[in-house]
């Protein structure tokens, strides 16, 4: 099967907590704090894959998730960090942000990409020691690793795309000059997914051509198969339209083209401007008192693409046809790579202002970015903890919030997962 569109959501590791530990060893007074910091989360990987040639492993799963980093110990011992996940892509695989749909990455190249980062593992206490707090009874949590929903779009790697309508011959001209071996049958939609095959033309001279499955009017809507591929139309350098002059199916051969190139046009103005060649299929069972095959020519030239007579299935003009692309992908630039559009929104801290509180009988919850990040760096089970924890709620003026709203003693605070009894 041939999925080349999926949605995913990864979650990088989050990082260890630092460790609360002091120096003990027989001779030695006083040692110390010596808590060990968190390692740091493992991050999500992608990596390329010459093996895929589909996104069909995604299917099944679509959470991927990294181990988190392991908690910091005593003797100044480091938590182990998380292992990275590696997933593995096909090559010419883009990746885009799900919510705005810009390109976050083109796994084009050789290189890995860092698609959530790992979350720093927290300190150990050895970093809060001070001359006038020798004793920290506290370390800092580690950080919560990145996460985010993605779509992964596979796009051909293919130097030409052979576009038509069905049944026209693209599927038995790339038989015929490579070594790919798509199905091939008298009907529409016999190919059902997008076919490679590298043709050499010469020694040292060669290149990749991609059968698009068939493309029919009402495609850049979604009509059959046309709008699932052809996304992969829209590396190649040159597109080879392939169009049936021998009026088989009682079709006109300028009004395939036309509807064709309108599809092309609808889909993306760019792929529209795209340089083609026109290849006029099926001359061997062109009736002879049929003037198809000229009035085509004529209206394709008017036009300023080249046109090329051929019968795919007695090899007729393929060679010469397989010789003029070559040539003419000399003169295009390469397969196009696209640049990254997505822009990383800042993370926001959050103000103690923007704290969210709801009231329910004698029980008040409170939630809020800025709450949420200060638990997270506090230790609950340390008395220093909890004195500097109150102290920031004061200064950030909540218990006179709760007041003024009235609050009475032995009412409950609710905080995420911790509560305690409001006093005065």
């Amino acid at each position: 099967m041939f999925i080349d569109k999926v949605k995913i959501t990864v979650a990088a590791g989050k990082g260890g907590d630092g460790a609360v530990a002091f120096h003990r060893e027989k001779y030695v007074a006083a040692g110390g704090p010596d808590g060990g910091d968190g390692g740091h989360g493992g991050s999500i990987v992608l990596r390329v894959n010459d093996h895929l040639t589909t996104l069909l492993d995604f299917r099944y799963k679509r959470k991927y998730v990294a181990a988190p980093g392991a908690n910091g110990q005593g003797s100044r011992c480091h938590g182990k960090r998380g292992e990275d996940l590696i997933i593995q892509v096909p090559r010419g695989t883009v990746v885009r942000d799900a919510a705005t749909e810009a390109i976050i990455v083109d796994m084009s190249g050789d290189e890995d990409f860092v698609l959530a980062r790992g979350g720093r593992g927290g300190w150990g206490n050895k970093h809060f020691a001070t001359p006038t707090r020798q004793l920290p009874r506290f370390a800092k949590a580690g950080l919560p690793g990145e996460s985010r929903e993605v779509i992964l779009e596979l796009k051909l790697l293919a130097d030409v795309g052979l576009v038509g309508f069905p049944n026209v011959g693209k599927s038995t001209l790339l038989s015929v000059t490579s070594n790919a071996r798509p199905k091939i049958a008298n009907y529409h939609f016999t190919t059902l997914f997008p076919n490679l095959g590298v043709i050499y033309v010469d020694e040292g001279v060669s290149f990749v051509m991609a059968d698009i499955p068939g493309i029919i009017e009402g495609a850049a809507e979604g009509a059959g198969l046309g709008h699932d591929f052809l996304r992969h139309i829209d590396r190649c350098r040159l597109l080879v339209h392939i169009v049936d002059v021998s009026g088989s199916e009682a079709r006109d051969p300028i009004e395939d083209f036309d509807k064709i190139c309108a599809e092309l046009h609808e889909y993306s103005v760019d792929l529209s401007n795209r340089p083609m060649i026109v290849a006029a299929n099926k001359c061997d069972l062109l009736d002879p008192e049929s003037d198809n095959l000229e009035r085509l020519r004529a209206h394709v030239e008017e036009l300023g693409c080249e046109f090329y007579e051929i019968s795919a299935a007695t090899t007729q003009g393929t060679r010469h046809l397989m010789q003029v692309i070559a040539q003419r992908l000399q003169t295009l630039p390469p397969i196009t790579v696209y640049e990254p559009e997505y822009v990383k929104p800042l993370e926001k801290a959050g103000s103690p202002d923007e704290l969210e509180i709801e009231h329910y009988g004698d029980t008040w919850v409170i939630s809020g970015p800025w709450l949420e990040r200060l638990i997270g760096d506090i230790f609950f089970d340390d008395y220093e903890s909890r004195n500097y924890f109150d102290r920031q709620l004061r200064k950030s003026g909540l218990f006179e919030r709760l007041e003024a709203m009235g609050i009475q003693d032995g009412d409950t605070v609710s905080i995420y997962d911790w509560e305690f009894e409001y006093e005065r």
